[in-house]
């Protein structure tokens, strides 16, 4: 079974490398991360986009910025969009809805953190494994600022995404 993934992966790379150096490939990357930082993108690891594509593009240090841009940009304006929706809907009505996979208790788990910490979780928030992005819905509820919360966001997945470029840097480099 490994050997077959193996081929596959091995058939795949030159196809999305293609993709990836395409006039839309940094637009396809955007719209991952939009999706990513809304919560909707459940098919593919967050912690998998950056490696892949820096090591798509063999890591120069302008595609290395280009692509944390990009990651910072639309990650965090699929954030803004969740915490607008949470601003706007509430916190019964966005757990009702389809979209939002997180329940009451995982929330209120976060809603806390919130509370006793104020918005500086945001960003530590999306700096960590696991906990990406889930302040933003506490954040709206709690009628956080929007510039405040675009600045948070923004500075928690710079710190992540770079962390995760540098790790496939040093990869690449050993």
């Amino acid at each position: 079974m490994v050997g077959y993934l193996s081929a596959r992966l091995e058939e795949a790379l030159p196809v999305l490398r293609e993709i990836l150096s395409s006039e839309f490939g940094l637009a396809i990357v955007l719209g991952i991360f939009v999706l990513e930082g809304a919560m909707l993108l459940y098919f593919i690891p967050s912690e998998g986009i950056i490696p892949a594509a820096v090591f798509l593009t063999d890591g120069s240090p302008l595609d290395v910025f280009v692509l944390l841009t990009v990651a910072v940009v639309g990650a965090t304006a699929g954030q803004f969009a969740l915490f607008t929706a949470a601003k706007r809907l509430g916190r019964e009505r966005l757990l009702d809805s389809r979209w939002v996979r997180i329940g009451d208790e995982r929330l209120g788990r976060f809603d806390s953190w919130f509370e006793n910490w104020g918005p500086i979780v945001v960003p530590v928030s999306n700096s960590l494994l696991f906990t990406r992005g889930m302040l933003t819905i506490p954040a709206g509820l709690a009628e956080l600022d929007d510039r405040e919360f675009l600045l948070l966001s923004a500075i928690g997945t710079l710190s992540f995404e770079s962390l995760l470029a540098g790790a496939t840097l040093f990869l690449l480099s050993v």
